[in-house]
């Protein structure tokens, strides 16, 4: 069974083929959800991003593919292939892409 058509649990995946680039558009596929967070891959295509907003808990970000624009607070931080940047609980951020890139978001809700 692929990651692709079935659980995804107890398997060895490769982070950058859970989700597809697609034109014009933000993908996101949720892998766990629970109570204490969640985790989820995003993939943007070149230019798209996630306008200004709050959460009221942290997220840390790795960027798995490409390079994003990540503000917060009103920094603006480039962040590469491999690097990871904390996202802290309610602190403005934003995203963009600046190429297309993917990021593996963890949300810590406890």
């Amino acid at each position: 069974m692929t990651a692709e058509k079935g659980n995804i649990m107890t398997q060895a995946l490769n982070l950058t083929d859970l989700t597809a680039y697609q034109e014009g558009s933000v993908v996101s596929r949720t892998l766990i959800d629970k109570k204490v967070g969640t985790i989820t891959v995003f993939a943007f295509a070149e230019g798209e991003g996630l306008s200004e907003h709050t959460a009221p808990f942290d997220a840390f970000v790795q960027v798995i593919d490409g390079v994003a624009e990540i503000t917060i607070a009103g920094v603006v931080h480039a962040v590469h292939a491999g690097q990871v940047i904390i996202m802290p609980a309610n602190r403005p951020h934003a995203l963009r892409a600046l190429q297309r890139f993917k990021m593996l978001l963890v949300m810590i809700r406890a």
